[in-house]
This record gives structure tokens, C-alpha cells and sequence, in this order.
């Protein structure tokens, strides 16, 4: 412990000298200081070539050589300490094989290739992608030519009768083709979702109400809020005004704006949130002074636009039938969190002459995040029976969760009432949820 707790104090020592250098941002001044210089020295001569060319490149030698040398002495103090940060980084922790022998993925290279691709494709990188996924491709495509020169042993007949195309059937169905990563329907779609999220980092409200009003009927099959959660939001940002939002100031923003807006495109949304449209309908009452008021929580909006950008990233990739974090970030995440306990525990086990053999599974509990926590089994509370894909769990408007066929047989026409609280619901309001 004593030594690891060293390695600390030494990393954080180099970590607090980086932090006492000057910042890049003087160099980048020098540079703009430069380019001043030579902008105004080019003007200059091309005013009167013939008497300030000289004098002025002459005027322009030890300023712009004094300018270089503060630039370059800079990017040398930050290059040393990066440079010598990383011998110490190395120093307190070098590479080293991770103690075990068992590779639980090595079967599952497809999985992988799959996981990797997806990935590719969610992060906008469609060259890559497309570059990776044809290379894999090609592999999958040398590997079944391999296997099927491959002469049969005399004693092996679990495929006797087997052709060539069926070889090649069972082949590519195990690879799990790629192709169909190539569409163009998949990656407009990613590149519509990036554009969009790029709106919404500007704080631009349009291009993602506009997207959930065009999918709207599939987003209500799931219980979705997203068009009202947008419209709400983009009626508080109207709201606060042009001193803040930075539109025109005109009939269309600031507290005129809003109500307009309220009034075009809140009916449609009475049904399901008549409360929340009747608070925002109070607050204009309270407008000189919203800070002080009881609606002062739906006007900060320090985290909304975020809050709304991952709304929309969840719903938009579920309608893709895909979940909203990736699988390969989640995979990746989660393993370097338990690598270090991983490692501490083959350890220890090799030191006891014992052996971990529990190869397709953890052989112990790893603590996560609550964001990376998943459960696969829920057993409905009234019926005690376990969920399943045709009788999936449902979550009521109050919150609790029921199985699909509980819910069904306690509906008394489209209302039901909920077993636990008094509260009452319908069964559209019902949401499919996914543990």
C-alpha cells in the first residue's frame, strides 16, 4: 500500500508542476502577435512599394524574431513537462500481461467485429466504418474459401452430407454478416441524429421538435414525453427573451413569443400534461419577477438543453430499435472498472495455488455505476410470474411496474387502478420499459 500510495504522490507532484507553467494561450498570442505584424507590414509596403519596402522589413526583423522565440519557448516548456509526465506515468505503472489465461471473448471475434462496427457508425465515423467493415469482410470471405479446401478427417462425420453452400450458410450466419451496416438508410440516420444534437448544443430547439412531431406516433406508442419535453422547453427559452436567447427581437420572442408559441402548439398536448401547460400558463403572472416565484425551477434551464439532448439520443436510437449508449463504450467502461480488481484477484489466487475457471463469467461481483446496472428478470409482483418478450413489464403512471397481462386483467374497460396506490390510469398511458 505504502509504495502505491508513492506512485501517487509522485504522479500528482508532476501533475501540480504542469499546472504552475504558463498556458499555451500566451503562444497562441504570440502568434496573433505575428500575424499583426506581417499583415501590417504587407499594407504598408503595398501602399508604397518603392520607399517603405526596405525600411519596413528592416523594422520588422527583431520584433517578429522576438515574437518566434517566445512561441517557441513555450511549446518547448509544455512539450518537456507532457514528456516527462509520461515517464512518469510509465514509471508507476508499466505494461504488464494481465495474469489470467483465459480469453472468454476468443469465440466470439464476430460479436466483436459486430460491436465494433455499430460503434463506427454511432459516432458519425462512416469512412471508417465502411473501411473496417469491407476489411472484415474480406477476412470472413478467406476464412470460408480455407474451410472449405480443407480436407475432411476419415473418422469425422458430424457434417457428412453437408455441400458447399450450406458450409458456407453455417459459416456466414455464425460471422454475423456486416453488410447491412453498409446501408445508407442507417447512416442518414446517424448523420440526421448528429446534425440535429449539433442544433441542440447551439441551443437550437427547431430541427428536434421538428423530428419528434415527424415520428410522433411512434414515440407515443412508447410513452414518450420528447415532443412535449422540446416544446416546453423551447416555450421557457422563447420566454426568457432575446437578452438571453439571442433571437430577433420581434413579436416571436421574449414573453409575447411564448404565449404565441403556447398557443399554436400546446392543444395538442392537453390530454396527457393539461397540468404542466397550466403551470406554464400561471408563470406569466409572475414574469417581472420568476426568480421568487413558485415557478422558479421550470425557468432554470442550467441543465435542460442537456437533459433534452440525451432524451432525444435515447429515443432516437430506440426507434432504431438500438440503446442509447453503445454497447462497445459500455463494454469498455465497465471492464476497465473492474480490471484493477480482476487483476488484484488472480493474484491472489495464483499465490494460493488455486485457479479461477469460471471462464465465461466474472467470478466475482464487481461494483458498477448505477448507469451501467442491468437486470434481465422481473417478476411481477401481483401475478409472481416472471416476465417474458410476449408478457413484458409495464410501467403505470404512477410509477409502479406490472406484467403486461396484469395489467390487462385489471382494466376495466381502457381505466384501471393501480393494486398499490390509489392512483388511477389508463392503459395507454402504460409504458413497455426494459430492465
Amino acid at each position: 500500500m505504502a509504495s502505491e500510495k508513492s506512485k501517487l504522490e509522485v504522479l500528482e507532484e508532476e501533475y501540480r508542476k504542469i499546472n504552475k507553467l504558463p498556458r499555451l494561450a500566451k503562444a497562441v498570442e504570440n502568434v496573433d502577435k505575428i500575424i499583426e505584424l506581417l499583415s501590417a507590414a504587407r499594407e504598408q509596403v503595398a501602399s508604397d512599394p518603392e520607399s517603405h519596402t526596405t525600411i519596413t522589413i528592416t523594422k520588422l526583423q527583431n520584433p517578429v524574431k522576438t515574437a518566434f522565440e517566445a512561441v517557441n519557448d513555450g511549446l518547448k516548456g509544455a512539450a518537456a513537462a507532457h514528456k516527462k509526465m509520461g515517464k512518469a506515468l510509465d514509471k508507476s505503472f508499466p505494461l504488464k500481461p494481465l495474469p489470467t489465461d483465459h480469453d472468454a471473448m476468443a469465440d466470439h471475434v464476430s460479436l466483436i467485429n459486430r460491436a465494433i462496427a455499430m460503434h463506427l457508425l454511432r459516432e458519425g465515423q462512416f469512412s471508417v466504418a465502411s473501411t473496417f467493415i469491407n476489411e472484415v469482410q474480406v477476412t470472413l470471405k478467406r476464412e470460408e474459401s480455407a474451410d472449405l479446401d480443407e480436407p475432411m478427417d476419415e473418422g469425422d462425420d458430424g457434417d457428412e452430407g453437408m455441400d458447399a453452400d450450406e458450409a458456407v450458410s453455417t459459416t456466414s450466419s455464425e460471422n454475423y454478416d456486416l453488410s447491412s451496416f453498409h446501408s445508407q438508410e442507417l447512416q442518414e440516420n446517424f448523420a440526421e441524429m448528429y446534425n440535429i444534437l449539433q442544433e441542440l448544443k447551439a441551443r437550437n430547439l427547431m430541427p428536434a421538435i421538428t423530428w419528434a412531431r415527424n415520428n410522433s406516433v411512434e414515440l407515443e406508442a412508447r410513452g414518450s414525453n420528447l415532443e412535449f419535453e422540446l416544446s416546453r422547453l423551447q416555450f421557457v427559452w422563447l420566454f426568457k427573451g432575446p437578452s438571453v436567447n439571442g433571437l430577433p427581437d420581434d413579436e416571436n420572442n421574449g414573453q409575447r413569443g411564448a404565449l404565441q408559441y403556447a398557443r399554436s402548439n400546446f392543444t395538442r398536448f392537453q390530454a396527457r400534461h393539461l397540468n404542466e401547460i397550466n403551470r406554464l400558463a400561471c408563470s406569466m403572472a409572475f414574469a417581472p419577477n420568476i426568480a421568487a416565484s413558485p415557478y422558479k425551477q421550470i425557468f432554470a434551464i442550467d441543465t435542460a438543453f442537456s437533459d433534452v439532448a440525451s432524451s432525444f439520443t435515447r429515443e432516437f436510437c430506440s426507434l432504431l430499435g438500438l440503446s442509447a449508449e453503445s454497447p462497445l463504450y459500455l463494454a469498455a467502461t465497465a471492464g476497465a472498472l473492474a480490471l484493477p480488481q480482476l487483476m488484484k484477484y488472480t493474484q491472489k489466487t495464483l499465490a494460493k495455488g488455486t485457479e479461477w475457471t469460471t471462464s465465461n463469467e466474472m467470478a466475482f461481483e464487481t461494483p458498477l455505476p448505477e448507469s451501467m446496472l442491468y437486470h434481465s428478470i422481473f417478476v411481477c409482483p401481483v401475478s409472481k410470474e416472471q416476465t417474458t418478450d410476449a408478457n413484458p413489464p409495464m410501467m403505470i403512471p404512477c410509477g409502479h411496474v406490472l406484467a403486461k397481462e396484469t395489467l390487462q386483467k385489471l382494466c376495466k374497460g381502457t381505466r384501471f387502478k393501480c393494486p398499490y396506490c390509489p392512483s388511477e390510469g389508463m392503459i395507454k398511458d402504460a409504458r413497455q420499459i426494459i430492465l
